[in-house]
């Protein structure tokens, strides 16, 4: 490999995935390895992070390892390094700009820093690389829930975010008092596709007309439902498909509306609740009844990866954009 392929190493170690991926040309994935510490973190219910920052430090390397090898690549071949800056645990994302520090000063290799919330909106042009602008972008995870517009390549206005819980964390925290397990957002997705979505009656989250969100409602609501509830298995299907329904209808009309408001023709969902089946399902309902293209990535990039990093941090390096040696972690770091 040369390096007028522009390949750009991608790192990821925001919360609990240790990510590394190889990119060429801003959207070739030549490699994207994620491992996992699911099963570590399952037993306590959640992340824990200082054990999230340790198992980064076992893993990088090896999984840095793996990356260029499925590339087919090595570190000579290699143009830049971008690597997740913030927002996410400040202990996990240290190891991963400490690693991508160290790589860029001791082979010459332009360094990136990038938002996490900026990558999940790259993996959309991963999976639809002629992806036009401007567009409208719902970015739905464990830890955020926003409404974006972004009208050019590092151009973004913030319509509405959540004042408190993001919705991914109200599926958690519900499915954890359902002792489904960690990640809980999952298994009540499964759970639910063999519920009634009306069976159990739930209150909409914030069904205003505003862009603003708001879960802690919802979750609290249907906590207090469990706490009464008579417990079989159809109830549980009935409650996990009813309780994903209230908050993906919220999640689509406000996501809509937003796109009849600013005109455009392009919706994006990105973030790990992107992969929600019901919500994507009806978020390709919604687009295609307004004559909206709606692009989702495949479920692999919904969740935290480095690809999605490499390919934000290749937009970048267009635009001139590159960090120096003082490259930190920011836990609140700001998309805009």
């Amino acid at each position: 490999m040369t390096s007028a392929e522009s390949l750009i190493l991608g790192i990821e170690t925001s919360c609990d995935e240790t990510s590394v991926s190889v990119l060429a040309h801003g959207s070739d994935i030549r490699s994207n390895v994620v491992a996992s510490q699911a099963d570590l973190h399952r037993r306590f219910g959640g992340v824990v992070p200082e054990l999230a920052s340790r198992q980064h430090l076992e893993r990088l390397l090896p999984v840095l390892d793996e990356a260029l090898e499925r590339a087919g690549a090595v570190l000579e071949d290699l143009t830049a390094v971008a690597v997740t800056q913030g927002p996410g645990l400040v202990g996990a994302l240290t190891v991963g700009v400490a690693a991508a520090k160290a790589l860029a000063l001791s082979r010459d290799l332009a360094l990136v820093g990038v938002n996490h919330l900026e990558g999940h909106l790259y993996g959309a042009w991963l999976a639809a690389p002629d992806l036009a602008l401007p567009a409208v972008a719902l970015i739905v995870s464990g830890a955020h829930t926003d409404v974006v517009v972004m009208r050019d390549h590092g151009h973004y206005e913030v319509l509405g975010r959540t004042r408190d819980d993001a919705a991914g964390e109200a599926f958690d925290k519900v499915a954890r008092a359902m002792g489904l397990g960690y990640p809980g957002g999952p298994e009540l997705d499964r759970l639910a596709h063999g519920g009634d979505p009306r069976a159990v009656p739930l209150p909409l989250p914030m069904a205003d007309e505003s862009f603003e969100f708001s879960f802690s409602g919802i979750k609290t609501a249907a906590l207090r439902v469990l706490a009464t509830a008579s417990r079989s298995a159809q109830f549980d299907a009935d409650f996990a498909a009813s309780l994903q329904r209230v908050v993906v209808e919220v999640l689509v009309a406000k996501t809509m509306r937003a796109a009849v408001q600013t005109g455009v023709s392009t919706v994006l969902v990105v973030g790990g609740v992107a992969a929600n089946s019901r919500l994507r399902a009806e978020m390709d309902r919604a687009c295609r009844q307004a004559g909206v293209r709606l692009v989702v990535p495949p479920l692999p990039l919904c969740t935290d990866n480095a690809a999605m990093i490499a390919a934000a941090g290749y937009q970048r390096l267009r635009r001139g954009l590159r960090a120096d040696l003082h490259l930190g972690a920011s836990s609140d770091l700001a998309l805009v």
